[in-house]
């Protein structure tokens, strides 16, 4: 692994960091999350059409840039850094790889091109609050987790007229402003269970989409309701594929969320850091005092190593054998972000504690992570499993 980043790599993300410094503020963000789509779409047409973001790991042939998925993560950290509200990880990170791998080249051909452009945005939508369990990250991707022929979830039926869906979805990342849903569901009732996923156009009749009130406003989540729903099968009827997409795709999202998170982690020390050289107490400032010190040390040795397993993360998802570390790395950053954020309201003292102030907001972004594809204990313990490691060996008596 050459850990040098290139040329290419350097300019995006010092073109991202001069745009986000000039148009990303605090109160910009505050204002953009309160909009109907719930991110500033100026913006966002920015993103997609001068810088590509949307097709940025996406194949030149499908009408992207070409690159992979270290920059995309270089992009996201540098949008973490600013907690923006975008489409950007629900539609580059989670939508557009299902569509590559599953799609057939109609579909590809009819969607890749609109999206890396950005004329289109996607969302995935997996029943109840089993998300990191769909992508593979906190559970088998293989398991019961769309509904499983019970009530509850989504379940698909197929008829004359094509694919149907009925039931509902919570939690859908920008599943509100998505022009388009990839949604999972039951099919084949007791017979031939399995779980597959669909094609739905955000517009067709019978779906009802509500924008959820959340923990973290830079996350516009929605509850997507389907009433007999028209449907295009996405990829095979085969469930095994799906789960194997869905968890390569798992893989390579938690990388991208893992640089996300270091980046919003690691400006909220420097803010901090800041604060802590202005703030006087006792006649000088309270960075000059040594449990201070010790405190920002701890958070800046756990961002850096959040940083190196979120870039390690992101290369070896670029790999065809790379190793599938992601939900590690977004184990790791995720708790360095809750350590920093929650230091930076302590260190910010009562004013850090005021909703006029930004620190929230990161300490927000870290629980509502969490709450989304974590719980941290729950990453660790899944890839633990996966690696083997409490596995009792025979031992010859």
């Amino acid at each position: 692994m050459d850990a040098a980043f290139t040329a290419e790599q350097d300019e995006i993300r010092r073109t991202l960091r001069e745009l986000m410094a000039k148009r990303t503020g605090p109160d910009e963000v505050k204002a953009a999350v309160r909009t109907p789509a719930g991110h500033d779409a100026d913006l966002w047409r920015t993103l997609a059409a001068q810088l590509g973001l949307p097709g940025l790991a996406l194949g030149e042939e499908d009408g992207g840039v070409g690159c992979t998925a270290t920059e995309l993560a270089l992009a996201c950290e540098e949008t973490g850094r600013v907690l923006l509200p975008s489409p950007l990880l629900a539609t580059a990170a989670l939508a557009v790889p299902l569509i590559a791998r599953l799609g057939t080249e109609e579909q590809r051909r009819e969607l890749l091109p609109k999206i890396a452009g950005g004329d289109l945005t996607a969302a995935l939508a997996v029943p109840g609050v089993a998300l990191a369990t769909a992508l593979g990250l906190a559970g088998d991707s293989q398991g019961d987790w769309a509904g499983g022929g019970r009530a509850g979830g989504v379940q698909a039926r197929c008829d004359e007229e094509g694919w149907r869906l009925y039931g509902q979805a919570e939690q859908v990342l920008d599943g509100h402003s998505a022009d388009v849903l990839l949604v999972a569901a039951h099919t084949g009732g007791f017979a031939r269970s399995r779980t597959l996923l669909f094609l739905v156009r955000a517009e067709s009749a019978g779906v009802v989409r509500v924008r959820q009130t959340t923990l973290d406003e830079t996350r516009p989540q929605a509850r997507i309701e389907l009433r007999d729903a028209a449907a295009e099968l996405l990829g095979p009827d085969d469930a095994a594929v799906v789960a194997q997409a869905l968890a390569a795709t798992g893989n390579a999202a938690a990388a991208v969320l893992a640089a996300e998170a270091v980046g919003a982690a690691d400006r909220a020390l420097e803010r901090t850091v800041e604060y802590a050289k202005q703030r006087e107490q006792f006649g000088r400032a309270i960075g000059s005092f040594q449990s201070v010190k010790h405190r920002l040390a701890d958070v800046y040795v756990a961002v850096q190593a959040a940083r190196s397993a979120a870039y390690y993360a992101a290369w070896a998802a670029g790999k065809e054998d790379g190793e599938r570390v992601g939900g590690l790395a977004l184990a790791q950053a995720l708790d360095a972000l809750r350590t920093a954020s929650g230091e930076a309201i302590q260190l910010h003292g009562g004013i850090g504690f005021t909703w006029e102030h930004e620190a929230h907001l990161y300490f927000k972004r870290a629980a509502g992570d969490e709450l989304l594809f974590g719980p941290v204990h729950r990453l660790r313990a899944h890839a633990a499993d996966h690696a083997g490691l409490f596995v009792a060996e025979d031992v010859a008596v």
